[in-house]
Order: C-alpha cells, then structure tokens, then sequence
C-alpha cells in the first residue's frame, strides 16, 4: 500500500521522491541521519562517481539513491521485508541516477562472498539501534572492508533508555579494528545538519587484516 511521499531536492534543481511506510518499522520511514548524510555526499566531498558503494541497513534507500544520483554504482542492502520498497524508490528515482542501483538482501553477521571484492564506500544511516545487532553488524562491516574502504558511518545521539550505552558499546567495538574519524558539523551540508547528528569516516586499522 503506497505511503506518504518524501521529497529531497538535489543542489542542481530535481528532487529525490523516497515513499515511506507508516506501518512497516524504522526501516519504512527516512530518518533525519540519513538526510544529513545524503547531503553530505551531495556536497562532493568523497569522490563518488564511478566508485563502487554498498549502503548497510538501506530502509527507504535515501543515502545510496542519493550516491548513484551523483555517478556511483550503488548495491542498496536490507532485510528481505524491505526490498519491495527499496524497488519502489529506485524506479521513483531511476531518471535521476547517473551510476548505477540495485537492491539485495544481507543480514549482518552472515555470509558476504556476493558483494566482494570489497566496495570502495560502505555508507551507513542510522543503523545502530539494537544491542543485539552491534556484534553482527560490526562482523560484516569486516567482512565488507577492504585496506582502501571508506566507511561513513551517520547516527543521531539519542538521550532516553539505553541508547547511550548501546552507542558508548558500539564506538568501543568499532575501535577494536577501526580507526575513526569524526566530521566536522561545519563540513556537512550548510541546511541539514544538527548538533546531535554525527558523521564518522572509518577505515580499518592495517594490523586487522588477516595475515
């Protein structure tokens, strides 16, 4: 059942039309990390077109919708329930992609031999919420990195419950074979940005690849 209609315009004059699902979880609904992360990319920071880019945890697909708008070949990833919609929104965008887009299914923590060798961007939104999920998605962010993969990873800094400990485990685990790199707010785009929403650049440290 078609959803409420989100629009974000683009610099050069169209806008990206991303249909959202009130009834479908968070992964349904384009939340404000995702926005300020796909207008950070518009703002030609990491050089995109023809890059190879992979985006984790895709929901409504903004961020990587986004990236293939601006030349890069993009493989959106989630879970099964939302590859429907996922489709919707490339064909909603397809005029606007200059690379290339597709959708797959991946379940952090299993197997990702399909989507090697490893992409030149991993692009993430939002994507840590869950306790349980932090051990499988930092495995496949991993098994997804290569010596030269960029991650770039968007969350907001929530207050209430146990989100601030989830955060504070994340960042602790991540540095285990990380290194990262916080933006700076006034790199990210001069309208979305906001005090709580961070953007980190993460690459693998070179003593965590096998030997």
């Amino acid at each position: 059942m078609p959803g409420l209609v989100r629009e974000l315009r683009l610099r050069a004059g169209p806008a990206l039309r991303l249909e959202q699902r009130a009834a479908g979880g968070e992964g349904s609904v384009v939340w404000d990390a995702a926005l300020v992360l796909a207008k950070f990319l518009e703002r030609g920071a990491p050089p995109l077109p023809r890059s190879r880019v992979l985006e984790l945890g895709a929901g409504t697909g903004a961020v990587g919708i986004m990236a293939a708008a601006l030349g890069a070949n993009v493989t959106l990833t989630d879970l099964e329930e939302l590859q429907e919609l996922l489709a919707v929104n490339i064909e909603m965008n397809r005029h606007l992609v200059t690379g290339s887009i597709q959708a797959k299914v991946l379940k952090w923590g299993e197997d990702v031999s399909e989507f090697q060798p490893p992409p030149d961007y991993i692009l993430m939104a939002d994507c840590i919420y869950y306790e349980e999920s932090l051990e499988p998605l930092l495995k496949t962010l991993k098994d997804l990195t290569g010596p030269e993969t960029c991650v770039l990873c968007c969350y907001e800094q929530r207050t209430m419950g146990k989100n601030p400990e989830i955060e504070r485990r994340y960042l602790e685990l991540l540095q285990v074979d990380f290194e990262l790199e916080k933006i700076p707010l006034d790199k990210h785009d001069e309208e979305y940005r906001s005090a709580d929403i961070h953007i980190l650049n993460i690459h693998r440290k070179p003593t965590s690849f096998p030997s």
